[in-house]
């Protein structure tokens, strides 16, 4: 989990069995400019109340050059 922050506790619950869990397939996050290139999503969550705590895409780096602010 190189790219999570060091959640230790669910903020909704206090719950501090903490998951990870992936998005594949349809569910890819896609460049708004490369469509054919994506990344899996990745999620921590917590297994007592299910709460997406953090998600992030797996690949970064194929969303170099699609800025959307400047």
């Amino acid at each position: 989990m190189k790219n999570s922050t060091k959640v230790i506790e669910c903020p909704k619950c206090g719950g501090q069995e903490l998951g990870k869990g992936k998005h594949t397939g349809p569910a890819v996050i896609y460049p708004d400019n490369k469509p054919s290139i994506g990344s899996v999503v990745e999620y921590i969550l917590c297994t007592d109340c299910g709460f997406i705590i953090e998600s992030y895409v797996k690949k970064p780096e194929k969303f170099k050059g699609t800025l959307y602010w400047k």
